[in-house]
């Protein structure tokens, strides 16, 4: 492992005390913080499992929550983005440490990737519920593509290379910004980014811990703004943590060994339901649009 990864390594695990302890106090200061139910705790454990074998989390749990009504639509990207952050630590420090990549490389497009998400979610916030909930359908509609393309092999294969410079360096730095500005709207970066690293000649693998590493380092800085507007529930992503981190652990165990390429094709289907169902509520009429007019 070089020096530059072991550095990130060591940076990680500062944010993540950092971002457990501002969280931990915003919680005791909430006075709508409650403790998670079992669903909520059973979404985190199984989302974020399948989050670690590279399906990504954002899409299903964004399905679930808007299946079951856990949450105003508004505050979805706020609870996808602190939820999931404390998990996605665990899956950073388990990549980084496992897969070989050249440490500049993964640096810079970590960079990246949080400038994009310190500049989306002080956008993303601001937005009323209507554009949330058409951008989200957008994003569910983008995740079940990348899905198929998967489940049907149009990735491109990739190379063999571990480090990105020059030109194909840029490129990755300008569209892992992209991605990570992104992320605050709900849309993963697991699928593209692993179409980026491939599209670039490195070899596939390199993409865990870039994706991973990525949405570790900008899911806090994501994370606090909606904590500080109140803008996600605090049960609900309470749930995503606890139920999370033992997903991830368990996940890690049988990485090579289990196939997801059928649980794929029913993420697809949820999540174009679930696109859809986004897309006519946000669409339908008002209730005061509906009410008759007083007299």
């Amino acid at each position: 492992m070089n020096r530059l990864t072991i550095g990130l390594i060591a940076a990680l695990g500062v944010v993540t005390v950092a971002f457990s302890v501002l969280w931990t106090m915003a919680l005791r200061r909430d006075p709508e913080a409650r403790r998670p139910t079992a669903l909520e705790l059973f979404i985190g454990f199984v989302t974020d499992f399948f989050d670690t074998l590279g399906i990504g989390s954002f899409a299903p749990t964004t399905s679930v929550f808007k299946l079951f009504k856990i949450l105003p639509d508004e505050n979805i990207p706020g609870a996808l983005n602190v939820g999931h952050a404390i998990p996605t630590f665990a899956e950073a420090f388990i990549f980084m440490t496992i897969v070989k990549i050249d440490g500049a490389t993964l640096a810079l497009m970590i960079l990246a990737s949080v400038v994009g998400a310190w500049l989306g979610a002080g956008v993303v916030t601001s937005w009323p519920r209507r554009r949330i909930q058409i951008g989200m359908a957008v994003a569910l509609l983008c995740a079940g593509g990348f899905f198929l393309m998967k489940n049907l092999g149009l990735f491109p294969p990739g190379g063999d290379t571990l480090a990105l410079t020059g030109s194909k360096l840029a490129i990755g730095l300008a569209v892992n910004f992209v991605l990570g500005a992104l992320m605050t709207l709900g849309i993963g970066a697991y699928a593209p980014c692993m179409i980026l690293v491939s599209l670039l000649g490195m070899n596939p693998g390199a993409a865990f811990p870039i994706m991973m590493g990525s949405c570790a380092f900008l899911m806090p800085t994501a994370a606090i703004a909606f904590v500080r507007k109140k803008r996600y529930g605090p049960g609900p992503s309470l749930g995503l943590t606890l139920g999370g981190v033992p997903g991830v652990l368990l996940a890690a165990y049988v990485f090579s060994k289990l196939s997801v390429t059928a649980l794929r094709w029913g993420v697809i289907a949820v999540v174009l339901y679930t696109a859809v169902m986004m897309l006519r509520s946000a669409f339908a009429p008002s209730p005061s649009a509906l009410s008759p007019e007083k007299a």
